[in-house]
């Protein structure tokens, strides 16, 4: 499931993450940098005000000898400066996320490109709240993973935490794989990934015939959907209430595979159904991603 903390946000921001950080879960924001920067933090808090406890600052510094600044702050105290002297951010637009992995680690990825890995301090499960100051605009803070209802398309309902978490290199593209015993009810596929500025279209199919095709039409829109019987398309369908899937964004996609139909999910929330065309769904077999989409996790 995803969460919306802000949209547009005034800087200096400070607001709550609701019921806190838990394994698995990823921050991510979408914001812009100006032409005079100078620079600007983000700060993981232990509490809803400025003098909590930080388990998390980042902070990018445009001051000649760029480079990123990582630490923490307990009791007043300021522990000792990570410095990373090379510098992801260009003036212009900027995706950061921050995915919690494991007991130790939490991952920070800019623009889709996995850029330090920074070791717990303060127990992430102290983290309450969220601060950003300086040069920087902000117009999406998303949270991905929280706890999901029983009917969110997720296995188990609960807390979203799987084998493998976020990874944050990306899967080469086209990308062709063996469902590992197939499609069943219940069956749950889920992918990860994000869509890159001046996509046109992202097409994930499942195939021998194909079942499934699922083909977000960036430019246009669309998100269309069909199937592929002996040789021969069938018919589109088209009419969705919302596209999730654009320009510059992660997204967090399940397909879910029932007795009838396929239920799609994209960052918590229900997208579509898709009715069975073939008469026995469960020989779908084989996973087929295509297009303008970089994919950094699949788990079947």
């Amino acid at each position: 499931m995803e969460y919306c903390l802000c949209t547009i946000q005034t800087i200096p921001y400070l607001g709550p993450i609701h019921g806190g950080l838990r394994e698995g879960m990823s921050i991510y924001l979408q914001g812009s940098i100006p032409e005079s920067i100078t620079r600007f933090f983000i700060n993981l808090l232990c509490g809803e005000s400025e003098s909590s406890d930080i388990a998390l600052h980042f902070n990018p510094r445009f001051d000649g000898w760029d480079k990123v600044v990582f630490n923490s702050c307990q009791d007043g105290t300021w522990q000792s400066e990570e410095k990373i002297r090379s510098m992801p951010f260009q003036k212009g637009q900027i995706n950061v996320l921050f995915s919690v992995s494991g007991i130790i680690l939490l991952q920070i990825s800019v623009n889709g490109n996995e850029f330090h890995t920074f070791q717990h301090r303060i127990p992430f499960e102290r983290v309450r709240a969220m601060q950003i100051a300086g040069d920087v605009s902000i117009q999406t803070i998303n949270v991905i993973g929280v706890s999901l209802p029983e009917h969110s398309g997720y296995p188990g309902g609960g807390f979203f935490v799987l084998n493998v978490l976020f990874l944050f290199g990306f899967k080469p593209v086209p990308y062709s794989n063996m469902i590992p015993g197939g499609m069943y009810p219940k069956r749950t596929i889920i992918i990860r990934g994000m869509v890159p500025y001046g996509a046109q279209r992202c097409v994930f199919l499942r195939s021998r015939d194909i079942a499934f095709h699922l083909n977000p039409r960036v430019r246009e829109g669309i998100v269309v959907r069909n199937s592929m019987i002996g040789g021969t398309w069938g018919q589109e369908d088209r009419e969705l209430s919302m596209n999730p899937f654009m320009e510059g964004q992660y997204f967090d996609m399940s397909i879910r595979s029932g007795n009838q139909r396929f239920k799609v999910f994209v960052n918590g929330q229900h997208l579509f159904d898709f009715f069975h065309r073939l008469q026995s769904f469960n020989e779908i077999d084989l996973l087929e991603i295509n297009g303008d989409v970089q994919i950094s996790y699949i788990h079947f």
